[in-house]
């Protein structure tokens, strides 16, 4: 009996060092961000997150994943829709590179859904880290 809980117990641990999948970030409140391709990356929340939990993980995979700076600008390539990279109902695609991912930049403010070239710099989109949802 103790060796089945020694090896109960040694395969929980291991299973909880598996990662989501290869190539996965974890990012603010358990919101995934996985690549598509080499210039587009998807935002895949747990739930269904708010619009500021998007932003926030977009933010947190270009600066710690793909090494942008405070001023570079991320763009929404493709608005909420189903995602490619894990099959949840909600996902919201985003890159650095705009024109290599067929997308016009769109200036001027942020609609409420997530239209293709709207943009925040990532110290803009970082600051949705630290702001919850207004009770």
């Amino acid at each position: 009996m103790k060796n089945f809980i020694t090896a109960a117990v040694l395969a929980c641990s291991m299973a909880t060092a598996i990662p989501v999948s290869a190539g996965t970030f974890l990012a603010n409140r358990g919101v995934r961000v996985l690549p598509v391709n080499d210039i587009v990356y998807e935002v895949v929340p747990g739930r269904s997150g708010g619009t500021w939990d998007y932003w926030c993980a977009a933010a947190q995979y270009a600066r710690r994943v793909l090494g942008a700076s405070w001023t570079d600008r991320y763009y929404v390539v493709r608005g909420r829709d189903v995602s490619v990279t894990t099959g949840r109902r909600s996902s919201v695609q985003f890159t650095l590179h705009p024109e290599q991912a067929g997308v016009p930049p769109k200036t001027g403010w942020l609609s409420l859904g997530f239209q293709p070239g709207e943009s925040l710099s990532v110290q803009q989109g970082h600051g949705y880290c630290v702001q919850g949802p207004a009770l």
